[in-house]
């Protein structure tokens, strides 16, 4: 049986990176959620207003023998915008801020490393502010934020903001997605 392991990656709205990291070949699973906020089990609307200290997140679990936590990384910081301080495009407030939610100090260094060849490849102009800390906590978010994306395309943010990601991802990363 593989072994698997899991990352809290927070790039805006969990629909988005949701939306990027399942067709990835290796990740078997994604849930979106909140971390790292001071509510005990939050709600949608309580983390939408920005007073409970949560990020919208993605808990992606992966079989590091098909994707590595390395390109795992890679592909996050290339298919959102993790220049910008709690906001992505008309996303804004603390929730969407851009981080990584390590579980060891292995996935700290991991996420350290990667954060530095995309900061020296000059990638983004600006400085990259995505936080990489500990994961403390970790709550699923409601059934109907699950495989968003997949399950309302014709949605107008789905069309506008997401669509947009998932054709990069598939413009830049075409050998790492599921056939």
């Amino acid at each position: 049986m593989a072994q698997t392991d899991s990352i809290v990656l927070g790039g805006g709205c969990f629909w988005c990176v949701e939306a990027v990291m399942l067709p990835l070949r290796g990740v078997t699973s994604v849930v979106s959620g909140y971390a790292n906020g001071h509510v005990v089990n939050p709600t949608y609307r309580e983390v939408c207003s920005g007073r409970t200290g949560h990020a919208e997140v993605v808990e992606v679990t992966f079989d590091p023998e098909v994707i590595s936590l390395h390109d795992l990384l890679t592909v996050f910081f290339t298919t959102h915008d993790p220049t910008t301080l709690n906001r992505q495009g008309g996303d804004r407030g603390t929730q969407y801020r851009s981080g990584i939610y390590v579980t060891s100090e292995a996935q700290r260094a991991v996420a350290e490393a990667v954060k530095a060849e995309i900061t020296a490849q000059g990638t983004y102009p600006d400085p990259i502010v995505t936080e990489i800390e500990p994961l403390e906590t970790f709550y699923p978010a409601e059934d109907y934020h699950q495989d968003y994306f997949a399950r309302n395309p014709a949605q107008p943010y789905c069309q506008a903001v997401i669509a947009p990601k998932v054709s990069k991802l598939r413009t830049l990363y075409l050998d790492k997605l599921v056939a």
